[in-house]
């Protein structure tokens, strides 16, 4: 299948119209319109319902949905792969919830970049569905999660302990407006353990970046971990609730048990060395 098809078929379904999707790829509707229709072709199937309000995936469409995705991903990281520049001895792609990347593995690449300079990188952020599949696949080398979960050929090595804290804008008012982060389930395991009786959330988020800007645009409380937020502790920008109990969250680093040690140990080696001084530092 031509993979310019699926991106056409991604670029309608994430812009809700095939004139957007034209805008969006620099062709013409016509051109978008002719490859939906040979994509329909060749899959034998209606992708999408097009009405004046643009168009919306068929049931087809959206089971066709994640193959789209996984075909693109897979020829770009071939690209990647294979084309390697001159002087470039191999590639790595790195996957990591952005929790993980902010303040702890956005270094780690300078750091990599500094120390093996003659490595290609491609990164990523995902939730840790998406990374186990991804390091499945092959279309990641390393991937750093919260919750991983064992499969066959992959180690799993754990990488640091996050201490989650409960913080809240200063008032009086603000620890009522909770927002809950969904950092995965041992901590919505350890978080109902000590709070049996709490309700629903008013606001819930799947990533700790959007939980925290809100938090700190709107007001109100939230888990996050102590490496993210003391800062804004230390300069008062939140305040934290001392009579919450402090949950502890396990960070795993996972990788192929094939991979080339040369490269990736030495990668990770390096990322290890970062938490260490970063433990020393606090």
């Amino acid at each position: 299948m031509d993979t310019e098809l699926a991106r056409t078929f991604l670029a309608a379904h994430g812009s809700g119209s095939f004139v957007a999707a034209a805008e969006r790829l620099h062709v013409t509707q016509s051109t978008v319109s002719a490859r939906i229709q040979l994509l329909e072709a060749e899959l034998g199937c209606v992708l999408f319902t097009r009405n004046r309000a643009g168009a919306r995936l068929t049931d087809a469409g959206r089971r066709f949905h994640k193959h789209a995705l996984l075909l693109v991903r897979t020829v770009e990281t071939a690209r990647h792969d294979v084309g390697l520049p001159e002087g470039i001895r191999a590639s790595v792609s790195v996957g990591a919830r952005i929790g993980l990347w902010e303040g702890l593995m956005l270094g780690w690449l300078g750091e990599v970049r500094r120390a093996l300079p003659d490595i290609s990188m491609r990164t990523e952020i995902g939730l840790e569905a998406d990374l186990m599949q991804g390091l499945i696949d092959g279309r990641l080398d390393i991937g750093v999660m919260y919750t991983p979960q064992r499969r066959p050929r992959l180690e799993i090595e754990m990488l640091l302990e996050e201490r989650l804290v409960l913080v809240a804008s200063p008032g009086p008012e603000a620890g009522a407006r909770y927002v809950h982060v969904d950092w995965g389930p041992e901590f919505d395991a350890q978080f109902s353990a000590s709070f049996p009786d709490a309700g629903g959330p008013m606001l819930s988020a799947n990533i700790g970046w959007l939980g925290l800007r809100y938090l700190l645009e709107n007001g109100g409380s939230g888990y996050f971990p102590l490496r993210l937020v003391g800062d804004l502790l230390a300069r008062g920008t939140l305040v934290r609730i001392a009579s919450a109990p402090d949950f502890v969250l396990p960070a795993w680093v996972v990788y192929a048990s094939d991979r080339d040690r040369s490269v990736i140990d030495a990668m990770i080696g390096l990322l290890r060395r970062r938490v260490r001084e970063g433990n020393a530092a606090a």
